[in-house]
């Protein structure tokens, strides 16, 4: 049973710090990988970006099926989207922020390019779910967390919620 690593929380200074690009691609690589599926799976998440393990590195795997069908199975290493089209306007959560949902705006449909476990480039697209995934994670490699794009009213509800929560010990 490979590892699991638990998920930080905001306001952990990892999550607002730009990653790290990846360079090496080995055995180490794979096996953080295989860990952050696991660590993402027992979160009940369908995607987890290496801060939110408190590693500053541009990793993020995903899995809109949720173990369902492993071809929805993607881990980009050093992604970033090349284009975007559309718009659609859903709820989102985070590991990062549980228990805070709010309607966050995304590109309908996003190509991206990154790199496999192996350091192979190559391009692909998302559209609905799986862009909401790709845009949430890679934002999470930029620093940015969906509470970050929210109007300055909501988030500062948001935030007066979370601030309240730690004061109680419940976060």
């Amino acid at each position: 049973m490979a590892k699991i690593h638990e998920v930080v929380k905001w306001p952990h200074p990892v999550l607002a710090k730009r990653g790290e690009e990846v360079t090496e691609f080995d055995a180490k690589l794979k096996k953080l990988v295989e860990e952050m599926f696991d660590s993402m799976y027992a979160a009940q998440g369908i995607g987890l970006a290496a801060p939110q393990i408190g590693l500053s590195q541009r990793i993020t795997v995903i899995d809109c099926s949720f173990k369902k069908n492993p071809k929805e199975k993607i881990a980009l290493i050093n992604p970033e989207i090349i284009d975007r089209r559309g718009k659609q306007v859903e709820e989102e959560g985070c590991l990062s922020l549980p228990e805070i949902r709010e309607k966050v705006q995304r590109a309908e449909w996003v190509k991206i390019k990154a790199q496999d476990v192996n350091g192979k480039w190559f391009e692909m697209e998302g559209e609905e779910l799986l862009a909401r995934a790709m845009q949430h994670e890679i934002d999470h490699l930029d620093g940015i967390l969906f509470i970050d794009t929210l109007s300055r009213l909501k988030r500062d509800l948001v935030i007066r919620k979370i601030k309240k929560l730690i004061k109680n010990g419940e976060w």
